[in-house]
């Protein structure tokens, strides 16, 4: 644990995408006398409020909320510079006398507040335009093969269908000739979970995919379609970050022509596979504890568990 990292003297709630992390975030952040800072990569991007499953205006105001409609969906927001405004924010918050819960599902946002990141050279988006066209033209996998030869520690970390990260790793390799792994090891070097106050949210794979499934109908339900053709009026365009958020992309595809049900089996099945790789990400690190609910558990009693869990 870094005592010069900010970030370690904060609470984090997360977990996978429809686990229920919301109303427990609230009650919990009652329960500490905390501001909320998102810990979501989508939340960020101003309109984009029903696929992303935003905190509602009441829910704001019942705790006062950070890192939410921060750019307009046109516009690129790198990890770095989520990682300033969070600094930033929780400066602005222990000022005030209150804690810090950071709350979403942005495993990556969640690593790099924790144990720092080196981000590499920044986003060549030509070159990541080539491996796009690459992936397109011979699939993921013959480019985790060659990843293997270039950079087999990345490439052992990497899952061949993880197209995010595998073209990350290329990018930086042939921009700077030099494997990613040589630049993030300090980036593996994790904390013991006693040592920090970071809860995880988890359900059983059968009631996760149950509730991202309504999870998803709601979101139909409450006019994600709409808000898409809203933000996609007059000519305008998402940036490349926002129109890959998962519902987004989708939509946008069903409005150029595609079948609606097609939409909605391609939705729920790429959340459910983000919700798989969340789970990863989250067993991956060290600094996690694991809060496993039910259908029948209330926010208030987990809020409740996790205060009285934690020993720090």
């Amino acid at each position: 644990m870094n005592p010069s990292n900010p970030a370690h003297e904060c609470w984090f709630l997360t977990g996978a995408t429809a686990v229920g992390k919301t109303q427990v975030a609230l009650s919990l952040a009652e329960k500490l006398g905390a501001e909320i800072v998102s810990l979501d990569s989508m939340a960020v991007y101003r309109g984009m409020d029903i696929g992303t499953a935003k905190p509602t205006p009441d829910e704001q105001v019942r705790v006062r909320h950070h890192l939410i409609d921060v750019v307009d969906p046109s516009e690129e927001f790198s990890i770095e510079r989520y990682l300033e405004l969070a600094k930033q924010a929780i400066s602005a918050i222990k000022s005030r006398g209150r804690e810090v819960l950071f709350a979403g599902g942005t495993p990556l946002y969640l690593k790099a507040l924790l144990r720092g990141m080196s981000s590499g050279p920044p986003a060549n988006w030509e070159l990541r335009e080539q491996i796009a066209a690459d992936v397109e033209e011979f699939g993921s996998e013959v480019l985790h093969q060659r990843l293997q030869q270039l950079d087999p520690l990345a490439a052992s970390q990497i899952h061949p269908h993880d197209t995010r990260r595998l073209t990350r790793a290329l990018e930086v390799f042939r921009a700077t000739g030099e494997p990613i792994s040589h630049q993030q090891t300090h980036f593996e070097e994790g904390t013991s979970a006693e040592k920090c106050r970071v809860f995880v949210l988890r359900r059983s794979r059968e009631e996760q995919h149950d509730r991202i499934n309504d999870r998803v109908e709601q979101m139909l339900e409450r006019g994600l379609i709409d808000e898409v053709k809203q933000l996609t009026a007059k000519g305008k365009t998402l940036g490349r970050t926002a129109s890959q958020a998962v519902g987004y992309c989708e939509v946008i595809e069903y409005l150029s022509g595609g079948d609606y049900k097609q939409m909605v089996a391609r939705i729920k099945a790429r959340t459910r596979r983000f919700a798989k790789r969340q789970g990863t990400w989250f067993r991956s690190l060290s600094e996690c504890r694991f809060i496993d609910l039910t259908a029948v558990s209330e926010a208030d009693s987990i809020a409740e568990q996790i205060v009285d869990s934690s020993s720090i």
